[in-house]
């Protein structure tokens, strides 16, 4: 069995019941130095600062996950795509295509509550 990072109440509610934190309110929603987003609970390295951009939506967006890191799902509404840690099953938030904000045409919309940002040296 592994062993998990504790979490806070508010972390528990996005990362184990598919929560969402309000929008702007996130600690990364504005960050953009070098470095890689790992998931809060299992440490497990998600995105690299290289694939973040600003979409001004609220969240931390992302246009491209590290290899099997991140899996996609039919969200519980039907109507969108929920993302989740590949490792330990962690909601992370939805991805959504067809918006135009890189040329990769994909946003993955990220809780800041579900990461960790780690600072390259």
């Amino acid at each position: 069995m592994s062993t998990w990072n504790d979490l806070t109440p508010e972390e528990k509610h996005v990362i184990e019941n598919a929560g969402t934190e309000a929008p702007f309110s996130g600690e990364y929603d504005n960050e953009f130095r070098k470095g890689t987003y790992t998931c809060r609970r299992c440490n497990t390295k998600l995105y690299t600062s290289d694939s973040k951009f600003h979409s001004g939506c609220g969240w931390p967006s992302f246009d491209q996950e590290i290899a099997g890191a991140v899996k996609k799902i039919p969200d519980r509404d039907g109507s969108r795509t929920e993302i989740r840690c590949a490792n330990c099953d962690g909601h992370l938030g939805h991805v959504f295509t067809g918006e135009n904000f890189t040329y990769k045409n994909t946003r993955h919309c990220v809780n800041s509550l579900s990461m960790k940002f780690v600072a390259s040296k």
